[in-house]
């Protein structure tokens, strides 16, 4: 489970941040969960529930913002956000595509006292 290296590093990001603006403590972090990165909303929840009580972070509250993938077609340039998987441009059927989103984890926010 790549969730709870993944967890350890987004709390050290985030303490880190918090450090240089003189924080007390954290509040809320908000991130963005592509739907191709391969990691589990839920698993990251739960990792983030256990790992944060030893943390700078404890008792801040996870937003997950789940991304789906978003496409950029080659062929007829429409930027296209895919609900389904099917790695195609919807407005003009080309396969040339470009992914935009979709595929990385994000740390959008964090809110900080």
């Amino acid at each position: 489970m790549h969730e709870y290296s993944i967890v350890q590093a987004l709390l050290e990001s985030c303490e880190r941040e918090a450090r240089k603006a003189d924080a007390k403590k954290v509040t809320l972090i908000k991130v963005k969960v592509g739907r191709l990165s391969n990691i589990e909303p839920a698993l990251l929840s739960s990792a983030f529930e256990f790992f944060s009580q030893d943390s700078f972070c404890n008792g801040a509250k996870l937003e997950i913002v789940k991304q789906n993938v978003v496409i950029e077609c080659a062929n007829c340039g429409a930027k296209t956000e895919l609900a389904e998987l099917d790695f195609c441009c919807p407005n003009c059927a080309s396969e040339d595509i470009k992914l935009i989103d979709g595929e990385d984890i994000l740390l959008m926010s964090l809110v900080i006292e």
